[in-house]
């Protein structure tokens, strides 16, 4: 059995890696196309030749993370329906491998792809990505989303803040920061404005060139209004700085930590967490998802396939694979429109995909 697992897994993994070495390189194509003209763009703020190939090899690890499930099918696709046109899986089924030995040796090599998935989409994909944005910013301009920036809220015992934060410099500063503090009865306390910030040690923001704005406890006070300017202005707050490139950022580049204490600030602070709920159980369950891809590999061995079919069986199974990743997208966003449970929205395509492989993969084995 160690023989058969050897010669399924050296053939699976070569095809893997093939074929997502030629994905990467479509897409590293592309991008340096697209930085190329950005080169001309942007030549005269310093953007060369050598930052836009920086920020190509910086994107490579999201490409990657994105790329793994599906080339894991259709390496595991063609390999499985190659050994069963050159009857070589009929051997190999004659030789001891029954249909649950066979499930079983391929489900333990995509819990490897899956534990591969889930190391680079947490832990090296958000950190190259972050980097490549922030190369990119200083370059081009700072990081921001609309007019206004990102919002932000922090509730406390006897107060509530929201915070506004136009942009994101590349040095991970923060520019055009507003603070706007209420009391508990929801009256305005204090505004400050600051033409930057950063966050400081002992969960604190350093504000600077800081305008301020405190209120009177009543509103009959009127004349108790004070306004003051001062060159720094040390705000405590637990607003982290990856909560700010949350609201700045697309969620799904964030590590599965940082989606969770964002979400979790959300909750906490009575704002609405389902679009990053949704991505956070997206987070936890892709990786899973080169389970789902190699179970629907594994009909495809026991196919009698001829020399002119095998590529529309492969081509079938392609398709089969992009139209689970559009599901899954699709239910993304149907799950945000209707309010599903978060976890739900994310596992269900995973769910109904295996189901029908493992259909398909029962009916086959049955009818031989």
């Amino acid at each position: 059995m160690k023989t058969v697992r050897r010669l399924l897994y050296g053939e699976v993994l070569s095809a893997v890696s093939f074929i997502t070495l030629c994905f990467l390189c479509l897409f590293v194509f592309f991008d340096l196309v697209e930085e190329i003209q950005a080169v001309g763009r942007y030549l005269a703020t310093g953007y060369g030749l050598v930052p836009a190939l920086s920020y190509v090899a910086l994107m490579i690890p999201s490409h990657l993370y994105e790329l793994l499930p599906i080339t894991v099918l259709i390496g595991t696709i063609f390999v499985m329906a190659r050994l069963a046109q050159s009857s070589e899986y009929t051997i190999l089924r004659t030789s001891g491998l029954g249909p649950w030995r066979a499930l079983k040796a391929l489900l333990a090599l995509g819990a490897g792809f899956a534990l591969l998935t889930f190391a680079i989409g947490d832990y090296v994909s958000p950190a190259a990505d972050r980097s490549a944005q922030l190369l990119k910013a200083r370059y081009q301009g700072r990081i921001t989303v609309g007019h206004t920036g990102a919002w932000l809220k922090e509730r406390r015992a006897d107060s509530q803040y929201a915070v506004n934060v136009r942009a994101l410099e590349s040095d991970g500063s923060m520019r055009g920061v507003r603070v706007f503090e209420f009391d508990a009865r929801g009256f305005l306390r204090s505004m400050t404005r600051a033409e930057s910030a950063y966050y400081g040690p002992g969960d604190a923001w350093t504000l600077q060139h800081v305008e301020r704005t405190d209120f009177p406890a009543h509103s009959s006070e009127v004349g108790r209004i004070e306004h003051s300017r001062l060159d720094q202005f040390r705000w405590p707050n637990l607003l982290t700085t990856e909560m700010v490139s949350a609201a700045l950022l697309k969620p799904e580049r964030m590590s599965t930590i940082d989606l969770f204490e964002y979400m979790r600030h959300l909750d906490a602070n009575a704002q609405s967490s389902q679009r990053y709920a949704i991505e956070f159980w997206k987070k936890v369950f892709y990786p899973l998802s080169c389970l789902v891809m190699v179970v629907l590999a594994l009909p495809f061995a026991y196919l009698h396939l001829r020399s002119g079919g095998m590529a529309g069986y492969v081509f079938g199974g392609v398709m089969a694979g992009i139209s689970f990743f559009l599901l899954n997208n699709v239910f993304g966003y149907i799950g945000t429109l209707q309010q599903w449970q978060p976890w739900l929205s994310a596992a269900l395509p995973g769910l109904i995909y295996s189901l029908l492989s493992l259909t398909a993969f029962g009916w086959l084995v049955w009818r031989r």
